[in-house]
């Protein structure tokens, strides 16, 4: 998922960018506010986050542009409370209003709602581990900070059902069932190697264990 922050407050604008990418959503911060709709239309993102406040023109007008080519939703956060500025938002065609100062974990919630609405199927898919990192579960790939991190036939194979039943306990005979699937060889070893390397990748990537190992029943993600 790609959002698209418009925001001239830069240090505001930084910090939701940082913000949303340890979740796993790739994020643009607009630079040149003469040509945000050329900007949206290069990018081409699943969500815009727009202020109204803006130089040149101000985010109802570029609401407005974006409309006239794309049903992409946008998500208004102002420094205005006054209702005839929601009332305009909304005309212009944008999806919420979110007013300064906000937390963080406020406009995520308001994120994640307006892309379950708007992109349902593919919110389901993506399972998100922390710290920009998440597993798509459509595509069987793991991604961190929007780059894919590469894994074996074998090792997508066991964290799409870890990820499936998280945050339930898979035993190594379900998982076992699962490799048996493939047109490769498995046995008990093979197994453990591949949930040490999976385990290895994760780590690396986001510095904290995602697998967790239930002693005598199996593995969970966490």
């Amino acid at each position: 998922m790609k959002i698209m922050v418009v925001e001239d407050d830069r240090i505001l604008a930084r910090e939701i960018e940082g913000f949303l990418r340890k979740w796993g959503y790739e994020t643009l911060v607009a630079g040149d506010f003469r040509r945000i709709a050329e900007e949206f239309a290069c990018w081409r993102p699943q969500l815009v986050l727009m202020d109204v406040n803006l130089p040149f023109y101000d985010g109802f007008y570029w609401c407005g542009k974006i409309r006239q080519v794309s049903e992409a939703p946008i998500l208004f956060i102002s420094s205005r409370s006054d209702d005839y500025d929601k009332i305009m938002a909304i005309a212009q065609g944008g999806d919420d209003y979110v007013e300064k100062p906000f937390r963080l974990e406020l406009l995520k919630a308001k994120v994640e709602a307006i892309l379950r609405r708007t992109y349902q199927y593919k919110v389901k898919e993506q399972v998100f581990l922390g710290q920009g990192l998440f597993f798509d579960q459509g595509q069987l790939a793991l991604y961190q900070n929007g780059e894919e991190i590469l894994l074996t036939k074998l090792e997508r194979r066991v964290m799409a059902r870890l990820a499936a039943d998280r945050p339930d306990v898979v035993s190594r005979e379900e998982l076992m069932m699962d490799l048996w699937d493939t047109e490769e060889y498995v046995s008990d070893g093979t197994l453990t190697t591949v949930i040490s390397r999976l385990r290895s990748k994760l780590k690396n990537a986001c510095g904290s264990e995602v697998i967790r190992t239930k002693k005598g029943q199996g593995y969970s993600l966490s």
